[in-house]
């Protein structure tokens, strides 16, 4: 049986608190962003207006930037949670590939899925009102909402394997 220092276990603990909080942050900006905003400003018929395009690439942009951080942050506490001597999760293999999974489709996101959005939004002439959604949109806004159910499973998953780990 190995002994374990106190501080290695400190280290430890704290890297498991980084770990939750980023998760749990990340999720909940995640609901509110899908549930609460985006909904809201479709009601408010700002999605029918020129300057919605500029505004969601905006908002976006800014999201998935914290989205690389939030998955980063969670790849990097796993990895050092996995180094540790006494196994923080029993499935670390699968975590770890849970949280390249995150990373991955917080990538998708940030430099695949935003930018194209934003450039088959973008109305180009300006003498002409804005016309109906490109169906390549609705494709992308499907493939955008599979992804956030995928991010959303996998990341309830960690999060809870970390939170009964942490109690």
């Amino acid at each position: 049986m190995a002994i374990i220092s106190p501080n290695l276990e400190s280290n430890q603990q704290r890297w498991q608190t980084i770990v939750c909080l980023t998760l749990g942050f990340w999720l909940s900006a995640c609901i509110i962003l899908d549930l609460v905003i985006m909904p809201s400003m479709y009601a408010s018929g700002m999605m029918n207006t020129s300057d919605f395009t500029v505004a969601g690439s905006v908002m976006f942009s800014v999201f998935n930037r914290v989205e690389l951080l939030c998955a980063s942050l969670g790849l990097t506490g796993l990895l050092v949670l996995s180094a540790a001597p006494n196994n923080f999760i029993k499935n670390t293999k699968t975590a770890i590939i849970f949280s390249i999974v995150l990373l991955a489709i917080a990538l998708i996101d940030t430099y695949g899925l935003t930018p194209q959005m934003t450039a088959l939004g973008i109305n180009l002439n300006l003498f002409e009102s804005v016309k109906e959604v490109p169906v390549a949109m609705n494709q992308m806004h499907g493939g955008y909402w599979l992804l956030e159910i995928i991010k959303l499973v996998v990341g309830a998953t960690l999060f809870g394997w970390c939170y009964r780990q942490q109690n």
